[in-house]
């Protein structure tokens, strides 16, 4: 029986020397991969209580969705700056080289709704920092976050601390 890291390509020297890449599009072009992936990322949601997913662009919309779909759920699209139609609330922090905003609908979260935020990578942790604190602009609390994989040497859980954390994949570099 194949578990989802076997579905993981790792592409050594990539972008730069030394990095170990971990690609994941290996895991969405092979139907039972992709399956898998999905069901152990559901599997991180057993007996949570919980009313809404939010997926950061654009990976997190891979995965949310069917997860939403699976889960009766609604999902939330957090999305980079300019992208939304109506009204949204922003959120900004920094990368490597520069900063980045997101943003959310105004009304995309309810007062009191418990959220499960959903991406493909947990790295250093800045992009669903600031997706957890749109979330709780709006009044919504963040009971997981939840990935496909992690990046244990970045760090990213450490500077999430105070979020239910968990991973399907962790691999212990960066």
């Amino acid at each position: 029986m194949k578990k989802v890291e076997d579905y993981i390509t790792t592409i050594p020297d990539f972008p730069n020397p030394g990095i170990m890449f971990r690609d994941i599009t290996s895991v969405l072009s092979d139907a039972e991969g992709f399956k898998l992936s999905i069901d152990e990322m559901t599997k991180l949601l057993d007996g949570l209580q919980f009313d809404v997913i939010a997926g950061t662009e654009s990976r997190g919309f891979v995965f949310g969705t069917p997860i939403a779909y699976n889960e009766g759920k609604p999902f939330i699209l957090v999305r980079k700056k300019g992208k939304l139609p109506r009204e949204t609330v922003s959120a900004t922090y920094d990368l490597e080289y520069g900063t980045a905003t997101i943003e959310m609908h105004k009304d995309s979260i309810k007062p009191g709704q418990k959220v499960v935020l959903v991406d493909d990578l947990l790295a250093t942790g800045g992009t669903m920092e600031a997706a957890a604190k749109l979330v709780e602009e709006l009044g919504g609390e963040v009971v997981k976050m939840i990935f496909l994989l992690e990046l244990k040497g970045l760090k990213g859980r450490e500077r999430l601390s105070k979020y239910d954390v968990d991973s399907v994949v962790q691999y212990e570099g960066a």
